[in-house]
């Protein structure tokens, strides 16, 4: 192989090193995302200092937040690769779980819980 050949190779390879290497730099992580909502009675009133669960499908980890005196509450920093089940208790009742699905897009998403069925 003669030394024109040679060389235009080495620089191509070159090239291609470079320009992956610059696309690895430029990956962009996994946007956080957050599940926010309200959590009512039967009578759709607002329950303040609810307790709304949060389990990692994946970890089995459950976080936990009181609700605000509007009954809102906020869970935010969640990865978006993975499945969460939520779901709101107060006195002796308890809401329906809900799922946050991994294969929902959205960066915020709102979920307001019913505290409507007994626990047990």
């Amino acid at each position: 192989m003669n030394r024109t050949r040679w060389f235009a190779m080495i620089v191509t390879v070159l090239l291609f090193c470079a320009g992956q290497a610059a696309g690895q730099g430029s990956k962009k992580e996994p946007q956080l995302r957050s599940v926010r909502g309200v959590v009512t009675d039967k009578a759709d009133k607002a329950i303040v200092n609810g307790v709304v669960f949060l389990k990692n499908l994946r970890t089995n980890v459950v976080l936990s937040h009181f609700t605000d005196e509007e009954g809102a509450y906020r869970f935010s920093g969640l990865d978006p690769n993975v499945d969460y089940e939520i779901h709101a208790e107060a006195e002796d009742e308890k809401s329906a779980p809900r799922t946050v699905s991994s294969l929902d897009s959205r960066k915020e998403i709102t979920l307001n819980l019913k505290v409507d069925r007994k626990k047990g």
